[in-house]
């Protein structure tokens, strides 16, 4: 008792409460850091990240001036130059569409309020008002309005405030125009010279930051980075000329069907496509208004709506697609969370990049392992690998999603190559764990039944073979061939999925459990039926020795036999893969169930080819 309680301890991993959770308080604490240092820093990084994601834009630029001999610095110059004129070209549109619609906006207003008006909703709202009020005096004030003060009768009325502009000096009025455009213009040539710099010294940079990502694997470091970079140009630069394309067809559209100021509302349609989600329906919002102004009627409206709700879907499933594939790398999930969490940091500007700062973490992750867990986070990758995820509905007891990935797999690939590149590396997960003793017996009957009900029913989708590729003559009766499970706890179902497999074929096979090894089993097969024989068994959990036990057996019962050995999943550097194959010519080790299906059938025709033969001679 002492000693099996010892062993249970000592099986056990360690607890260490303080060395736990050190690692995770550290974690902790970085992120906090980092959050930190984005928002109060945001004065800062705003201007760099700007020149960054603009550096990848103009980066094709350059290359193209580049390759035109027009040299390094005016490549960069003449590109960045390029870029923001067109910035501020559409600055200038901006504004002067802006101060057009601020003129009408006293006459949109009305004609909103008297659309309104038409519409009775005022009278609505205030029989909700007046409901509301009822419903408060009674429960809070007994049904007695507050009191409002008034006026003393002949009282004059509080003096309003006299205006400070008459005492302004020049100097303080030439302040009060300066200051606000002082911030943005400041930002704006610090992003300029930044952006110059990066394209200039893009190399350096480059060089720098291989230095600090690795230096020893300098071939595999550089061309991460290399790769990195260019798939980073080539979706903000293809991203841009989508969203620029989107913005004037919108402006198209919109001056088609007489909307104004159709150029303000595509260039807000434009950036407001680099929000994710909701962009769209916030950019549809003042045109619709605008349209609801200027028309006495609602056609006007519904053909602005109409004409979003037709664009959105043919960029998003047909332009994007064709320019840089069907996603941005990103999850959904992942989308909603960074576009929360940069507008939260950066405000209206981190909402606009909020996607493409994502997409670079995802990018970094992808090639630097100390931050694969970015990739895993936010990436569009299946975070598990199909074996992991068959193994897991399995541990949930989730037959039904068994079956689901099952099928879909087998839309791409056929059953063999399901069986062999998911299901036996689930169990060999599964076998894993058994051996590790980290699966308890009521979970590993139930992981058990879980995949025999996923066999049962890829069972149904085996279909007869064809005439033309029929088994030899005896290979194709009931239990010609028969495929005995081992000692694993998951042999059985291996040995099901190599049946499965055979009888696809055309050949008579028949899966047998472990018992069948045994003296009373051995007795009851038949030597004169059984033409091949597949001792299948997973790795883990089985030994060269034991495998050579049942072959010594097998071999005084059937001495005609074919046998074949399925050690499944086996590692090519596997010990005891090694140890049967040095056994030498006596029987074949296989470790797919493909390939035990070819040796099958390699092994019925000779055998049918022994027989005409032997029976040539005679005829």
């Amino acid at each position: 008792m002492g000693d099996s309680d010892t062993n249970a301890d000592q099986r056990r991993p360690p607890v260490a409460a303080t060395g736990m959770a050190a690692p995770g308080l550290v974690t902790l604490l970085a992120a906090a850091v980092v959050v930190g240092a984005l928002y109060f820093g945001r004065e800062l990084l705003v201007p760099m990240v700007l020149a960054v994601l603009l550096a990848f834009v103009l980066a094709p630029l350059v290359r193209m001036l580049r390759r035109l001999r027009l040299g390094q610095a005016p490549s960069v110059l003449v590109a960045v130059a390029l870029g923001f004129a067109a910035l501020g070209g559409i600055g200038l549109v901006v504004a002067r569409q802006l101060s057009q619609l601020a003129a009408n906006v006293p006459t949109y207003q009305a004609a909103i309020q008297r659309k309104v008006a038409d519409l009775r909703l005022g009278e609505l709202l205030g029989q909700a008002a007046s409901i509301m009020r009822d419903l408060d005096g009674g429960l809070g004030h007994g049904g007695a309005p507050p009191a409002v003060p008034l006026p003393a009768p002949g009282s004059a009325p509080a003096a309003a405030p006299a205006a400070d502009g008459a005492a302004q000096g020049p100097l303080e009025v030439i302040r009060s125009v300066a200051e606000p455009l002082l911030e943005p213009l400041a930002t704006t040539a610090i992003v300029v010279v930044l952006v110059i710099f990066f394209l200039l010294y893009r190399e350096d940079l480059r060089d720098r930051l291989i230095r600090l990502a690795g230096s020893r694997d300098l071939h595999r470091t550089m061309g991460a980075m290399n790769d990195a970079a260019h798939r980073l140009s080539r979706f903000f630069l293809a991203q841009v000329a989508l969203n620029a394309g989107f913005g004037l067809f919108i402006a198209g559209g919109l001056w088609l069907i007489g909307l104004p100021n159709p150029v303000l509302w595509g260039i807000l349609a434009g950036l407001m496509r680099f929000v994710p989600f909701i962009g769209v329906f916030v950019a549809v919002v003042p045109p619709v208004l605008l349209a609801l102004a200027v028309d006495p009627g609602w056609s006007l409206a519904f053909w602005v709506l109409g004409l979003f709700l037709l664009s959105e879907p043919l960029m998003g499933q047909v332009a994007e697609p064709l320019l840089y594939g069907h996603s941005t790398g990103l999850s959904p999930v992942s989308v909603i969370v960074a576009t929360a969490f940069w507008a939260f940091l950066w405000g209206p500007l981190g909402l606009l990049l909020a996607t493409p700062l994502t997409v670079c973490l995802v990018v970094l992750g992808r090639h630097v392992s100390q931050l694969e867990f970015l990739e895993v986070m936010l990436g569009d990758r299946p975070p598990l690998l199909p074996e992991e995820s068959l193994y897991q509905r399995a541990l949930e007891g989730d037959a039904d999603g068994l079956v689901q990935q099952a099928r879909r797999h087998l839309k791409e690939a056929p059953l063999a190559a399901y069986y062999d590149d998911v299901a036996l590396r689930a169990l060999a997960l599964a076998q894993a764990d058994w051996s590790r003793e980290v699966l308890e017996p009521e979970r590993l009957d139930s992981v058990h039944r879980q995949f025999e009900t996923m066999l049962d029913d890829l069972a149904d989708r085996v279909e007869p073979p064809a005439s033309s590729e029929a088994a030899p003559p005896g290979w194709e009766q009931e239990g010609a061939v028969i495929c005995v499970a081992g000692r694993g706890q998951f042999d059985d179902l291996a040995a099901q999925m190599a049946t499965q497999l055979l009888q696809g074929v055309g050949f008579g096979a028949r899966p047998l459990p472990n018992a069948a090894l045994g003296e009373a089993g051995l007795e009851r097969l038949d030597p004169a039926r059984i033409r091949l024989c597949c001792l299948s068994m997973l790795e883990e959990g089985s030994s060269a020795a034991g495998v050579r036990y049942f072959l010594r057996r097998l071999r005084r019962r059937l001495p005609d036999a074919v046998v074949v050995v399925g050690l499944w999943h086996a590692r090519p550097d596997s010990p005891t893969l090694a140890a049967l194959r040095e056994e030498g010519p006596g029987e074949t080790t296989v470790t797919s169930l493909r390939e035990a299906v070819a040796f099958c059938q390699a092994a019925a025709a000779q055998s049918a080819r022994e027989t005409v033969a032997e029976a040539a001679p005679g005829a």
